[in-house]
């Protein structure tokens, strides 16, 4: 150890002027909902397990002040023998500030990026409330964000109809 600290290097205004960035504001839950319309009969043991529909949905944009509003919407329905055992569906958002990033590559960062922030916080609600409602916690498998960008791309370059990606 020494007496003295060395100052660290000054960064140039033409750095600081180029870094990109991507900073959260704030993270809310804009709507959340759980439905087990068929309990307590619903979790007793046996049967077929039941079938899973997941749903991913990603939702962007821009406000007045500069910031951007983020929203990842996640929702899973399980059938078992045609009947819902229970559904899930969350809306979490995230209000970011977003620097440095070139034009055209801002729709990706905040249809990829942000939503990868989102994510694990998501994943808890939904896993902790399918634990409260009598059910194991169900753990959603990590997405691949780019992946599900780039189809829903696609498909709206084909002509098809595009949720909110």
């Amino acid at each position: 150890m020494t007496d003295t600290t060395a100052a660290p290097p000054a960064a140039s205004d033409d750095s600081a002027a180029t870094e990109t960035g991507i900073r959260i504001i704030a993270q809310f839950v804009r709507d959340f909902s759980f439905e087990s319309p068929h309990a307590p009969d619903s979790l007793r043991a046996g049967g077929a397990p039941p079938a899973i529909d997941m749903g991913v949905e990603m939702n962007a944009r821009g406000r007045p002040d500069g910031l951007f509003e983020v929203d990842l919407k996640l929702s899973a329905r399980a059938l078992r023998d045609e009947q819902a055992v229970f559904h899930i569906e969350v809306v979490y958002g995230g209000l970011f500030h977003i620097e440095g990033v070139p034009e055209a590559d801002l729709e990706p960062v905040l249809l990829i990026e942000c939503p990868r922030f989102l994510f694990p916080y998501a994943r808890r609600l939904i896993s902790d409330v399918s634990a409260e409602g009598g059910f194991p916690p169900f753990l959603i498998d990590p997405i691949d964000f780019a992946g599900v960008y780039a189809a829903r791309k696609a498909q709206a370059e084909a002509g098809g109809v595009v949720g909110n990606a």
